[in-house]
C-alpha cells in the first residue's frame, strides 16, 4: 500500500532488558497502537557500521520515520539522511536538528538535580556510575552535582564509567567500591548494566540509598530506593511522530523536561517507611520542581 505509514526502531541492545532499550520499544509500540503504524525494530551491538546499514535498510524500504534510540546512532543517521530526504530520522538523547535528522532529548539534568538536592540534604557523600562517557549521561551527572552543590557546596560526588552498557558485574563492583569509600548515596545510569549497581547497593545494606532510573528497580533494592525518575518517553515520541505525520515536523530539536509531566516525572516512594523521605525535604523538592519548570533554575550551570 503506497500510503502505508511505517516506522522503524534501532536499539543498541536488547528490548527484553528493563531500562533504556525497553523504553525505545515502548515508544515504537505506542506509535503502532495510537497511530496505526506498521512498525519494526532491530537490535544492534555497539557497532557504527551496523547502525548505518540498519538505517539504510529501513529507509530504502520506505519507512517514513526511523528512531535511532541513543546518541551513539547520531553520526550514522547524519551519514544516511541526505540520501533519503523523505524519511525523518529521530535520534534519542540528541540535541541536533539538521535537515531531516531531529534530536529528541529528555533533559535528565532536571530529575538528577532533584536527586542531588535530596542526597546533599540526607547523605554524606554520593557516587555516580555511568555506562559510557557520552553527553546524555554527562548531562545527568552534571545536574546531580549542581543540585547537591545548591544545598552544600562542599558535598562530595564521585563518578565512574564502566565503558559499556552491558557489564552488570562492573557496575556492581563500582557501586561496592564507592560504598567502601564512604558513599551513602549511589546512583547508576548505565542502561542494561544498571541493575548490577542496584544489586551491589542492596547487598551493602539499607544505610545506602539510591533512586530508580527510567523504570522501577525497587524490586532489586527495596530498602534503598527513595524515589523514582520515570520517563514516559514513549508518549513523547508518539506526539512528535503524530506532528510529523500531520506535516508539522519540529523546527528545532525536541527537549522534554519537568515541564512535561506526561513525559518526565519524579516521585517519592510511599510503600515502605524505611525509605520515606521527610516531609520538609519533600516540600523543598516540590519548590525546586516548580522553579525548574518555570525556568528559574539552571540545572547545568557552567
Amino acid at each position: 500500500m503506497a500510503d502505508e505509514f511505517k516506522m522503524g526502531l534501532l536499539v543498541p541492545g536488547s528490548v527484553s532488558e528493563e531500562g533504556w532499550n525497553r523504553i525505545g520499544y515502548n515508544a515504537l509500540k505506542g506509535v503502532e497502537e495510537q497511530l496505526g503504524a506498521k512498525v519494526s525494530y532491530v537490535e544492534l551491538q555497539q557497532n557504527p557500521a551496523s547502525f548505518e546499514k540498519a538505517f539504510r535498510d529501513y529507509a530504502s524500504q520506505g519507512y517514513q520515520i526511523i528512531l535511532g534510540h541513543g546518541f551513539e546512532l547520531q553520526d550514522a543517521a547524519l551519514d544516511v539522511a541526505p540520501d533519503f530526504p523523505d524519511t525523518t530520522f529521530l535520534i534519542s538523547s540528541s540535541d541536533i536538528h539538521e535537515g531531516n535528522v531531529i534530536g529528541l532529548n529528555t533533559d535528565t539534568s532536571q530529575p538528577f538535580y532533584l536527586m542531588g538536592v535530596i542526597a546533599a540534604k540526607m547523605g554524606k557523600k554520593a557516587g555516580l556510575i555511568g555506562g559510557m562517557e557520552i553527553p546524555p549521561i554527562q548531562q545527568a551527572f552534571a545536574g546531580f552535582k549542581a543540585g547537591a552543590k545548591s544545598v552544600n557546596p562542599e558535598f562530595q560526588v564521585s563518578e565512574a564509567y564502566i565503558g559499556n552498557f552491558t557489564d552488570t558485574a562492573a557496575t556492581k563492583e563500582a557501586a561496592l567500591s564507592m560504598i567502601a569509600q564512604g558513599a551513602d548515596f549511589v546512583v547508576p545510569n548505565a542502561s542494561g548494566a544498571t541493575v548490577g549497581a542496584y544489586q551491589g547497593i542492596a547487598e551493602a545494606g539499607d544505610q545506602v540509598k539510591s533512586f530508580s532510573i527510567y523504570t522501577d528497580f525497587t524490586g532489586v533494592a527495596p530498602k534503598n530506593i527513595l524515589g523514582l525518575y520515570v520517563a514516559d518517553y514513549a508518549q513523547g515520541v508518539v506526539e512528535v511522530v503524530r506532528a510529523i505525520r500531520e506535516g508539522n515536523a519540529p523546527t528545532t530539536n525536541v527537549a522534554f523536561g519537568l515541564k512535561d509531566p506526561k513525559v518526565i516525572s519524579f516521585h517519592f516512594r510511599d510503600d515502605n517507611p524505611q525509605v520515606s523521605v521527610p516531609e520538609d525535604i519533600r516540600k523543598d523538592v516540590a519548590a525546586v520542581v516548580a522553579d525548574i519548570s518555570a525556568g528559574k533554575i539552571d540545572t547545568m550551570p557552567q
